[in-house]
């Protein structure tokens, strides 16, 4: 019998053992996967906000047109300023619209009196912006709020940190786990062939050609493993793509491109038959002498 034939042999003679170190292996690589893309969306939104330095000053309701000229004449005054757009109610209501014009349940329910009218400032020196910060966020009595793309970033560059080193962490930990879940089970189909592979070393096998076949067998619980795992978080993540992205626009969270997805299944098929070949090596080492 080859060695192949053998392999999948012992695979049918045992399948619930098999079906428990192809589904360990699939959940580390679908965790693996999942954070993998929530990390590149993550890469993608902190380059966006990194790209674009500004200041969105939101004001209070009620102010006279006196008072929104004199705050513009005010922040025209400060140097190294690109852009000054003021953002009236309507307009904010015109821009809302567009954001969610494929929600009308949450468009019929907004109006124009119930959104502030801001200023979005960019400027070529992002340390202006931090004055411009600072010195608006005092005036408590015609500012209501300051959304400082800096503070985002910082925020972005802990969550994505924090998100990657979790990652991290829980993929290492079901990595390990899977290893050893792996070599068990290996282990334990030596030890209930034991008697077969006596026979077959009396019959003149090698040691190397009794240990081949398991060998296999774990080289197929990676792929297998790893390529259910990749699966089902690509196709969640497709399901879902356009939900999430609508979230974070203007940025694409979630990416369309066959290409990326290939190399997440690359990196994780390589992966996978690294673990379970590894694992199955020191079950094989332990159990064939």
């Amino acid at each position: 019998m080859s060695t192949s034939k053998t392999t999948w042999h012992h695979i049918r003679r045992s399948p619930f053992q098999s079906l428990a170190a192809i589904s360990t292996l699939a959940f580390s690589f679908f965790v693996f996967s999942a954070f993998y893309i929530i990390s590149s969306g993550l890469s993608s939104t902190l380059k966006f906000f990194e790209s674009k330095p500004e200041i969105t000053i939101f004001l209070k309701d009620g102010l006279d047109k006196d008072t929104v000229e004199s705050i513009q004449k005010e922040i025209s005054s400060y140097p190294d300023l690109k852009e000054i757009r003021f953002i009236s109610k309507e307009k904010a209501l015109e821009i809302y619209k567009e954001q969610n014009k494929d929600n009308q349940m949450l468009t019929e329910m907004v109006t124009a009196s119930i959104l502030p009218a801001s200023f979005e400032i960019s400027a070529l020196n992002p340390n202006i912006l931090s004055q411009i910060a600072q010195n608006f966020s005092q005036k408590k009595d015609i500012v209501d709020e300051i959304i400082y793309q800096q503070d985002v970033v910082q925020s972005l560059i802990t969550w994505t940190n924090n998100i990657r080193r979790f990652g991290i962490i829980l993929v290492s930990v079901l990595a390990t786990l899977a290893f050893f879940v792996i070599s068990v089970i290996i282990g334990m189909k030596i030890t209930n062939r034991k008697d077969e592979i006596k026979i077959s070393r009396l019959l003149g096998a090698s040691r190397f050609y009794t240990k081949k076949a398991f060998l296999l067998e774990g080289i197929i619980y990676g792929i297998l493993g790893s390529f259910i795992g990749w699966l089902i978080a690509s196709l969640l993540a497709y399901h879902f793509a356009n939900d999430i992205n609508n979230f974070f626009k203007p940025v694409t969270f979630i990416r369309f491109d066959l290409n990326y997805y290939l190399k997440i299944l690359g990196i994780a098929n390589l992966a996978g038959v690294t673990i379970s070949y590894l694992a199955s090596l020191v079950g094989v080492r332990r159990y064939i002498k």
